[in-house]
Parts: C-alpha cells; sequence; structure tokens
C-alpha cells in the first residue's frame, strides 16, 4: 500500500514539474498582446470584489460648494485622469487603451452599475 502511494505521489510531482516546465517555456506573459477571455474574466471578478470590499468604509460629507468642487473635479481629472480615459471620459486614449485591465469608457454600463462607494473609492485610490 505504501508503494501504491509514493507512486502517486511521484507521479503527482513529475506532472506539476512537466506542467511547470511548460508554463516557463511557451506562455507568453507579455503585456502587449490582448487578454484571453478567461484571464479577462478571472482579472476582472477579482478587481471587483476587491473594489467592492475595499469601497466598505463611510463616504465624506457632501461638499458645500457644488461649483467649486466641479471646477476643481475637472482640473483633477485634466491632471490625472484625462491621459488614460480621454478628455471627455469615453474614448479611452492609446495609453488607456495599452493598459491591463483596459481603461474603461465611464459612461459604460460596468461603471455606471458601480454604487456611489465604489466609485469614490476608485476615483481616489485608482486601480493598478
Amino acid at each position: 500500500m505504501r508503494h501504491k502511494a509514493g507512486l502517486i505521489v511521484a507521479v503527482v510531482i513529475v506532472l506539476i514539474t512537466i506542467a511547470g516546465a511548460y508554463a516557463v517555456m511557451h506562455v507568453n506573459i507579455s503585456a502587449l498582446p490582448e487578454p484571453g477571455p478567461f484571464e479577462t474574466s478571472i482579472a476582472t471578478k477579482a478587481k471587483d470584489w476587491y473594489i467592492s470590499r475595499a469601497a466598505r468604509g463611510p463616504l465624506p460629507p457632501a461638499p458645500t460648494n457644488a461649483s467649486s468642487s466641479v471646477s476643481a473635479g475637472e482640473t483633477l481629472f485634466g491632471m490625472g485622469c484625462a491621459t488614460c480615459h480621454g478628455q471627455d471620459g469615453h474614448k479611452p486614449t492609446p495609453i488607456g487603451n495599452a493598459m491591463y485591465p483596459r481603461v474603461l469608457d465611464l459612461g459604460s454600463p460596468e461603471v455606471q452599475e458601480m454604487s456611489d462607494r465604489e466609485l469614490f473609492w476608485v476615483i481616489k485610490n485608482g486601480i493598478r
């Protein structure tokens, strides 16, 4: 019985070694090609889970002066967000299209379905 268990462990170790060697020699980890649907799905689910977990904290109080807040927000968007999301937030730039995860159109259903807490967290912290 011990011999059979040892043989099974050895076979598993050999298979893991072969799979690891194949991955090292054949899997392309370059950021240039478009990721496949499996990788995209896993990464999106992980990102969404992390944002919903991280965004559980309270929202800060609403600004008292809406017009100055909008002006400040436009300035900050132009300095920190437009480089990737585009000036209007709807047409990602070549830089944004080269990122992974890809920069979203801010009018897309994926962004519009986010809660205020999630949006606040993403705007405050960004997505790496």
